[in-house]
């Protein structure tokens, strides 16, 4: 089963959402397969939370087919 440490995870959503004023992403079971990602950025204003959320799964896609079996959004764009 191919896992992803979060350090590399949290590096990829970093290159997609440079500059987000909030980037925290969380180990969820301790397997390195289900986490939870809170992104602010101002790419993801005036979209819906679908929309948001697809963004996120284009920037990490295959990594989305294999090592993440899950992954808990909340984004928004900054205040």
């Amino acid at each position: 089963n191919p896992m992803i440490e979060p350090d590399v995870l949290k590096q990829h959503l970093r290159n997609a959402f440079p500059e987000a004023p909030v980037l925290e992403l969380e180990d969820l079971t301790g397997t390195k397969d289900h986490y939870r990602a809170v992104i602010v950025h101002a790419t993801f204003r005036g979209k819906s939370r679908i929309e948001q959320h697809k963004l996120v799964y284009q920037a990490l896609g295959a990594l989305m087919n294999g090592p993440v079996h899950a992954l808990a959004l909340e984004t928004r764009a900054p205040d």
